[in-house]
């Protein structure tokens, strides 16, 4: 299978060279100062705060042209749709590992709907420099794969082969029947969330604010009373059904965990996530 990682942030960097380092033909497409960090030295991984960097040199390319199996698109919410201006002339399958909660009909409109694989990567990290520092493995990471899916629900051969690619590369993936579902529930959840990190200034000084952690929770209620279907995962119920106080003390100690200090959350552009939430508001209202 030919690959293309469209999107050379955190996610797509880390993304492409774990495909890269497992022996699949992968590309990078980058632009702008990123694009010539990595054709200098290629992509550079660390693992959390360690000192030990190294090099993967990825091919590196500056366009979607032709002739691949499938493009994982990794970026922002707000950019996709300069995305599929470029890839709607193209052929192939795409997967949008991303923030989305508009379902595919928008997608599939512009590049083809018998194209749109949907997905959401479960990795973290933030980049220092030019270097892409990633979440450690953990026991939770292992427990939470990265879900892909068709979007009408279906179990496709070309889910299953994307599945066990991505597999053989350690991305812990598996394919999820209820994909539009999961996006949607991921979107209620994070656009209070992200929203209420920026207004503190980060995740430590908004944990430090219990009564701001309970006006993020109320958000996260309203957002998942508004959705047509159950919450995907199921976990997310809790958010309605548990008692405030303890949802409260709950998300406090997460905001404080090591699980969001590695997410980047923290450390994007303000423009760029203020951005990134307001799309994904608007497709969470529609």
């Amino acid at each position: 299978m030919k690959m293309l990682v469209y999107g050379a942030g955190v996610l797509g960097s880390l993304f492409s060279a774990r495909l890269h380092e497992a022996g699949h033909d992968v590309s990078l497409l980058a632009r702008g100062d990123r694009l010539a960090a990595l054709r200098r030295h290629g992509v550079l991984l660390a693992e959390g705060d360690s000192p030990d960097v190294r090099r993967v040199a990825v091919p590196i390319v500056d366009h979607p042209a032709g002739g691949y199996d499938l493009t994982a698109v990794l970026v922002r919410t707000h950019q996709v749709d300069a995305v599929l201006e470029s890839l709607a002339g193209l052929e192939g399958d795409v997967l949008f590992l991303l923030n989305w909660a508009a379902g595919a009909e928008p997608l599939g409109a512009v590049i083809g709907h018998e194209r749109v694989l949907l997905g959401f990567p479960t990795a973290g990290g933030k980049m220092d420099g030019d270097v892409v520092r990633h979440r450690a493995s953990t026991l939770m990471n292992r427990l939470l794969p990265m879900p892909i899916g068709e979007p009408g629900g279906r179990s496709t051969p070309r889910v299953e082969r994307i599945v066990r690619t991505l597999r053989t590369a350690g991305i812990n993936a598996k394919n999820e029947p209820r994909m539009d579902a999961w996006l949607r529930t991921h979107a209620a959840f994070e656009v209070a969330l992200g929203r209420a990190v920026d207004e503190a200034g980060g995740p430590v000084v908004l944990a430090d604010d219990p009564d701001a952690v309970r006006h993020m929770l109320r958000g996260m209620r309203r957002n998942l009373a508004a959705m047509p279907t159950p919450p995907v995962p199921r976990g997310f119920a809790a958010l309605q059904t548990l008692p405030e106080g303890l949802l409260v003390a709950v998300l406090r100690r997460f905001l404080r965990s090591s699980t969001v200090a590695n997410s980047g959350l923290d450390s994007a552009t303000p423009a760029a996530a203020t951005a990134e939430y307001d799309k994904l508001a608007e497709q969470l209202r529609v």
